[in-house]
């Protein structure tokens, strides 16, 4: 009985990794092939040349996706350094200070997560708009710092198993309030920082929405909205939009292929402290 259900397990396993992997194999094969060669062929069918790479060179420069990584690469670090920092202070507030309301601020946190974020879209656009953000990359940088609850009640829950004792102790030999969340607090919330910076790393690096509203200029672009634009110049090439999926998909795979262990370290950790 048990090894017909381990069985039964690992045979749906293979079968839904295999679901999922079929339409990357299938972009992939495209994003080989020649214009011709692509109509012309099925799509499993290889590549005629394997080492084809036109298409990834057409998708990088004629479609802009090197200004796109770029733009990405500065929203994504300096997003996720903001959302650490004020996250990691904000869990440190809520967790180590006694003040009047507390519980009333997490349970506005919890409700702020309950809110469809559609809904708050129209006053938002208004707040940016009136700031003079609209169109520019501090837009996407500062929605992407002040929106993310989620980090906030990760690293709270981390911080729960930090004796406060190492507080008091700090406090003792003269260190500041600041100083004990710099020097000691910080340091030991390593493990929830990485949770963080993997899951809203991939977020906003995966985000369409915001960028899309908010950065509308070309030059702007992030690889998801320079992917999408690809329907108009490249709207019959379709070897070439599959290279800019390939190029646009590749590195999220290999991050989580390399440090999914920690996102589900991060995950069960973060559930048990």
């Amino acid at each position: 009985m048990i090894r017909r259900k381990r069985v039964f397990s690992y045979t749906s396993l293979v079968l839904i990794s295999l679901v999922m992997l079929v339409p990357l194999v299938v972009i992939f094969l495209g994003s080989l092939k020649e214009d011709a060669e692509f109509r012309g062929s099925g799509p499993f069918t290889p590549p005629e040349n394997w080492f084809n790479l036109s298409n990834y060179a057409t998708a990088l420069v004629d479609g802009g996706m090197v200004g796109a990584f770029a733009n990405t690469l500065i929203i994504l670090v300096t997003s996720v350094t903001g959302t650490v920092l004020i996250g990691s202070m904000a869990a440190y507030a809520i967790d180590r200070f006694s003040f009047r309301l507390r519980r009333a601020v997490l349970a506005a946190f919890l409700l702020a997560t309950l809110v469809p974020s559609v809904t708050t879209q129209v006053a938002t656009f208004q707040v940016v708009n009136q700031l003079g953000l609209f169109d520019t990359r501090a837009a996407a940088i500062a929605l992407f710092m002040g929106t993310d609850i989620v980090s906030i009640y990760i690293f709270v829950q981390f911080m729960r198993s930090i004796p406060r004792e190492l507080d008091e102790a700090a406090a003792l030999d003269g260190a500041s309030r600041l100083g004990i969340y710099w020097r000691i607090i910080l340091p030991m919330l390593k493990p929830a920082i990485a949770t963080v910076v993997i899951i809203k790393g991939i977020a906003i690096y995966n985000e369409f929405y915001i960028p899309f509203l908010y950065m509308p200029s070309r030059d702007l672009g992030v690889i998801s909205t320079s992917l999408f634009r690809f329907k108009g110049p490249f709207s019959a090439q379709w070897e070439v939009i599959s290279a800019g999926v390939i190029i646009v998909v590749l590195p999220t795979l290999l991050v989580f292929l390399l440090l999914q262990r920690w996102i589900y370290q991060g995950f069960a950790s973060g559930a048990t402290k």
